[in-house]
């Protein structure tokens, strides 16, 4: 099988060791990085490379660049998005709730794989062939280094985006309370070291009803996790509080598991062996990709056509030959 890998080439969370998995455990894989206006305008593109020569076209690109370009992408046979951003569509205040759903239902030969399990199951109740691969830690470049851990707590990340208003008030708040660093880091040696440093590692995602990639990461450098519980999502994933994470769900919560931490180093230092122990076992990439690759070449639904119209439009306007 002959699969088209189109992934961001400005992102800025690392993921080339998860490409690479991927395309080692695919037949034959073509990775091709997209600058942002090659993601806004897929069409001259993709008549560049003969699509239309390829099993599988696996997408990972941002839904708003994706949505304006629904007629190209009803022309690609074999159509896989990549997501991990999906859980926005299910959250009240995101401006994406719903989009996703949306995009894929007027695109029912397509499949999504998503980072939540719950997404997934969500997704899939409503007609849409959607499987859940979870994020995961890239194994060769983060790690627990052994160094002296003389940060007691902290967080590292942005607080910018409007869907993390909730985080960023959380955070600012227990970081009054407790001390806690809030900063940002480059990616690569500085975030490793940095992660090295912290002995509890406060994730806040709140409202998502997923975990996000830092979780995997701190808990592989050997950080004690102290995470906003999921719910639902928490025993899908194999998390269980007190022994590999600590979970919490309010401020108050979190206050108090941070002193029960900090005031049993045993406890603390078991929680975190068990923690890495697990990220190790279940998240690396080295896992994650060889995953992708299994449910990007497994067998898709029957390809619908597009329109008459709609492959004229896209022949007249970009070259692409769209099969029929």
């Amino acid at each position: 099988m002959k699969v088209m890998l189109l992934v961001m080439n400005e992102q800025r969370v690392i993921l080339d060791r998860l490409y690479d998995i991927v395309q080692q455990n695919c037949d034959e894989c073509v990775i091709y990085r997209l600058s942002k206006q090659q993601q806004m305008n897929l069409g001259p593109f993709l008549a560049s490379v003969d699509y239309q020569t390829f099993d599988r076209v696996v997408i990972f690109s941002r839904v708003k660049r994706l949505v304006p370009q629904l007629r190209v992408l009803k022309c690609i046979p074999g159509l896989v998005f990549l997501e991990h951003d999906a859980y926005q569509n299910y959250m009240p205040a995101s401006k994406y709730r719903g989009v996703y759903s949306r995009l894929y239902r007027r695109l029912p030969s397509c499949r999504a794989l998503v980072s939540g399990a719950v997404v997934a199951r969500k997704m899939l109740a409503e007609g849409i062939d959607t499987v859940f691969v979870s994020k995961g830690y890239d194994e060769q470049m983060l790690r627990n280094t052994g160094s002296e851990r003389d940060i007691p707590i902290g967080f590292l990340g942005s607080l910018k985006s409007t869907e993390y208003a909730q985080r960023k008030a959380l955070l600012e708040s227990l970081a009054q309370r407790t001390g806690m660093l809030v900063t940002r880091t480059r990616s690569g040696t500085e975030y490793l070291e940095t992660l090295n440093r912290i002995k509890i590692f406060v994730s806040a995602d709140i409202g998502m009803n997923e975990f996000m990639i830092k979780n995997y990461e701190a808990m592989a450098c050997g950080c004690v996790l102290l995470a906003w519980s999921q719910g639902e999502e928490d025993k899908l994933l194999g998390f269980e509080d007190m022994h590999n994470t600590v979970f919490y769900r309010s401020e108050d919560e979190a206050v108090e598991k941070i002193k029960l931490l900090q005031g049993d180093p045993e406890l603390s230092q078991r929680i975190a062996s068990n923690g890495q122990a697990f990220a190790e076992s279940r998240y690396s990439f080295a896992r994650v990709g060889q995953a992708l690759a299994t449910e990007i070449q497994r067998e898709m639904r029957p390809w619908q056509p597009p329109s008459a119209f709609t492959r004229f439009w896209v022949k007249l306007r970009f070259g692409m030959k769209v099969p029929v």
